[in-house]
């Protein structure tokens, strides 16, 4: 009996350390990448403003998506935003993947961070976070005609079709998030904290950095069981 419970015991922990190895892999698996300052687009910002460049993390989607011995991607996000069609870029490409995906917004997830933040296949916000919503706007000269607003209204649209696509909240719901005019002086928008952000449906859950690995860990466990299956 004695040397059954010890052969037992010795299974069990074996099994134990598998199951460890098992999740150690699929941790080493995992690629991170950062989407921080600003979202630069087709134009090259100051030197001394902290970007993230599409062109750079374009190619790098695609290579963790082609990739067999990356299990998940992990998007941490501190972002002011930035070009609109860049952002847009970068969040369809997270969005189409078919690997699991999960974002984590620390700091901000300003105006086009929005969209960033929702295209994961699951989104955590720390608690201290704040995101953005507002309107489409451009600096320097505008031509004054109305098919410049036409063209505003249209890639505003853009912008809502897709975050109501990849989250809980509704288009009308976001629209008056980024209409509103008491909130922001001098604007109109919204500024919205963590638990905001997810009572809105903008984000999945509240949580950090051990939360979005452990939902990593069983999204690639899921994953990797259908295509065993």
């Amino acid at each position: 009996m004695t040397n059954y419970i010890e052969n037992n015991s010795e299974n069990t922990q074996e099994g134990r350390k598998n199951e460890l190895s098992d999740e150690k892999k699929l941790t080493r698996g995992f690629r991170c990448i950062t989407l921080v300052g600003h979202i630069e687009g087709h134009y090259i910002m100051n030197e001394t403003q902290k970007t993230t460049k599409y062109e750079n993390i374009l190619p790098e989607l695609v290579e963790i998506n082609t990739d067999k011995s990356i299990s998940g991607l992990l998007v941490l996000l501190n972002t002011v935003g930035g070009d609109v069609e860049a952002g847009l870029a970068i969040a369809e490409m997270i969005a189409s993947m078919d690997k699991p995906t999960v974002s984590l917004v620390l700091g901000g997830g300003h105006s086009i961070g929005v969209p960033l933040a929702v295209s994961a296949k699951k989104s955590f916000i720390v608690p201290s976070a704040t995101m953005t919503v507002h309107p489409v706007r451009i600096s320097g000269t505008v031509v004054g005609a109305p098919q410049t607003f036409y063209y505003f209204n249209r890639m505003q649209d853009r912008i809502l079709d897709f975050v109501a696509a990849h989250s809980k909240i509704t288009t009308e719901r976001l629209r008056d998030l980024m209409m509103k005019t008491d909130e922001i002086a001098t604007d109109v928008g919204s500024i919205i904290d963590g638990r905001q952000a997810v009572e809105e449906g903008i984000i999945d859950e509240i949580g950090g950095l051990s939360d979005a690995l452990s939902t990593l860990v069983e999204m690639s466990k899921i994953s990797e069981n259908k295509y065993k299956l």
